[in-house]
């Protein structure tokens, strides 16, 4: 057969003739290449090994919010090359609730999760979190954490967590729409806010049909609803739970008259035609004020990050009062789960950067969130932020009338019952009273 590679058919390509010396060498040179390329390889494949990937499961909202903290764990990364976080969205908390517990029962838990205190019993309960005492004794960031949020990090007598951030509600307005309406005071009482908020619903274009609301309330049943519910309740005198050990049984809402009053004050603004509701669970959304379709809406220092960008005018005032001045005090913390102690170790090392001055900081100038951090607050760039953004003196000074919710298991199917009841009545499908009266019935039948 023809062979058009054979040597006799291209002269120029006749087999060379090497000596045996240089046979040696080219054979010695040769397995040294393959020595070092497979020495290389093995080193590389041990260097990702060494690489702890950590993963976090957050529902930090609105959008641009959780762009600062992508720029914060991509700092982090950069700085850390031994330790990777990957942060994951997974929905808002009321979402996040059957993932997290889908994990934990299938053995698959994140190594931190980002979620409000109030979880922290039931997830004990269920033997999935790791308490970071120890961790926390000999880290210098503990003497910076502000001591009033060490109760939302305890749960029987443990610590269980480490603050991410902080925050609570006050009343967000647009100034140029209370001078439009010819109000000069801010309100200071229940009444006060009624009043207000008649006198800003207005039908601007002569239309008949009204296109400034008063006031947003938040729609839905979810976690956000009764959180910013809750302020009105303890301003009316009323009490969620009481004793020193509380617990889901204790709850009392057939005869707590602040919860009715709250839950009538509500109601009370839908009546007069001065409030709309939000989108369902969709509360935390302040597009309807930064537009001006509504003057006022309940919502944290969070949203200051969204005010900025829109360039509109705004302010806050606190809570108004019924009986006693009262906010709730919210922020997440960062949750261990038990896994390996190497996850676990380079889990806090991120929990501990997320607690710092530098980190704390750069969330507050970027979201608007108090830091939890003491040295943050003191620091140059934190106080200029303030100059800059007054409305933020409102929140560190009523956090001191400030109230957490509890933390003890079953919670979420309290404040699940809760939000149920403040849906029904905002729609108009119950009272009050036969509110607060079908939700103890429920709440009875599940922990009595």
């Amino acid at each position: 057969m023809y062979n058009f590679f054979s040597p006799r058919h291209h002269p120029q390509r006749q087999r060379r003739k090497f000596s045996p010396y240089l046979k040696y060498w080219l054979l010695v040179l040769l397995v040294g290449v393959l020595i070092v390329t497979g020495c290389q390889a093995i080193l590389r494949r041990g260097e990702e090994a060494k690489v702890i990937h950590v993963t976090l499961w957050q529902g930090v909202n609105p959008p641009p919010n959780r762009d600062v903290l992508q720029r914060l764990v991509d700092k982090f990364n950069q700085t850390h090359p031994d330790i990777q976080v990957e942060s994951l969205y997974v929905g808002q908390q009321d979402q996040q609730m059957p993932k997290i517990l889908a994990a934990v029962v299938g053995n698959a838990p994140p190594d931190l999760l980002w979620y409000n205190p109030t979880i922290a019993g039931q997830l004990v309960e269920l033997d999935a979190l790791i308490p970071v005492d120890e961790m926390l004794e000999n880290s210098p960031v503990k003497d910076e954490i502000d001591p009033t949020l060490f109760g939302s990090m305890e749960y029987q007598g443990k610590i269980w967590s480490i603050p991410f951030a902080t925050n609570n509600v006050g009343v967000f307005y647009r100034p140029s729409l209370f001078k439009a309406a010819g109000i000069e005071n801010l309100p200071r009482t229940w009444e006060e806010l009624r009043q207000v908020a008649q006198k800003l619903t207005r039908d601007r274009n002569g239309d008949g049909k009204i296109d400034q609301y008063g006031i947003l309330l938040p729609l839905g049943k979810g976690e956000f609803t009764v959180f910013t519910w809750l302020p009105f309740m303890w301003s009316g005198g009323g009490e969620l739970v009481s004793g020193e050990s509380p617990q889901a049984a204790g709850v009392n809402l057939k005869d707590n008259q602040g919860a009715i009053a709250a839950l009538q004050f509500w109601r009370d603004l839908i009546a007069d035609g001065s409030a709309t509701l939000s989108e369902p669970e969709r509360g935390y959304e302040v597009s309807n004020l930064v537009s001006g379709k509504v003057a006022m809406q309940v919502t944290g220092p969070w949203s200051l990050g969204e005010f900025q960008e829109s360039g509109v005018d705004f302010d806050v005032f606190p809570i108004p009062i019924k009986q006693n001045p009262a906010t709730s005090i919210g922020g997440e913390n960062l949750f261990l789960f038990k896994t390996t102690p190497q996850q676990q170790k380079a889990a806090f090392k991120f929990a501990e950067y997320a607690a710092s001055e530098a980190f704390q900081t750069e969330l507050a100038l970027g979201t608007g969130y108090l830091p939890v951090n003491l040295q943050s607050r003191k620091s140059r760039k934190y106080q200029k932020f303030m100059r800059k953004f007054p409305q933020i003196q409102v929140f560190l000074d009523q956090a001191k009338f400030g109230r957490s919710r509890p933390i003890f298991p079953n919670y979420t199917r309290i404040s699940d019952n809760l939000g149920r009841a403040i849906e029904s009545v905002l729609l108009g499908k119950n009272s009050p009273p036969q509110a607060m009266n079908i939700t103890q019935q429920r709440l009875d039948l599940i922990f009595k």
